[in-house]
């Protein structure tokens, strides 16, 4: 079955759902050292029904009844001896501005740079590029992804600061393969094996 890219956010989080294992570089642009690093990142499809829609709608004033649904983030150090920490966690909320779910409002209850809630700008190129804009207090930033496969995507996000500095984050992600899912490949390729 050839690749789709997904086109509307909430496509975007259902094609995200699962587990994915992401090697980070992150490039300072003053003194402070470059670094980098691995993670896990567990996304779950929230849907619009779910109490949590209404817990981030609300602060910000947005009736929640035009939420699209949302999604949940948690990340985890990697390699991971334990289970995911809840306080390292984000719930995004999806608000299109039209029936095409191209464009719209992103709202987080709490963001990646400032752990405040904030309402971001999305929009999907005709290439398929998700790219996401927030000016948090301080802070703004933009963050670009795309899905090169199913099961590969990448991540590109600019910060800058009040006091000019900039950082630049580069993220390659792959979905993790559960056991579950694995047993299945191997039995897959097992019966075209002996057909």
């Amino acid at each position: 079955m050839p690749f789709v890219a997904p086109m509307t956010m909430m496509d975007f989080f259902r094609k995200s759902q699962g587990v994915w294992f992401t090697q980070r570089t992150v490039h300072h642009f003053d003194a402070v050292a470059d670094e980098s690093g691995e993670s896990k990142l567990h996304v779950q499809v929230v849907e619009s029904g779910d109490d949590r829609i209404k817990r981030v709608c609300d602060p910000q004033g947005i009736d929640p009844a035009i939420a699209a649904g949302g999604a949940s983030f948690m990340w985890q150090a990697h390699p991971a001896n334990q289970e995911p920490n809840p306080d390292q966690a984000a719930v995004l909320v999806d608000v299109p501005d039209d029936a095409t779910g191209r464009s719209g409002r992103l709202l987080r209850n709490q963001g990646y740079v400032e752990k405040i809630p904030v309402v971001s700008r999305y929009w999907f190129g005709q290439d398929g590029i998700l790219t996401i804009d927030t000016d948090y207090d301080n802070n703004q930033g933009q963050e670009r992804c795309w899905f090169i496969t199913d099961d590969f995507r990448v991540r590109v996000s600019t910060v800058r600061m009040m006091n000019g500095v900039y950082l630049m984050t580069y993220c390659s992600e792959r979905r993790c393969v559960s056991t579950t899912d694995l047993a299945q490949m191997i039995q897959h390729n097992l019966v075209r094996a002996s057909a």
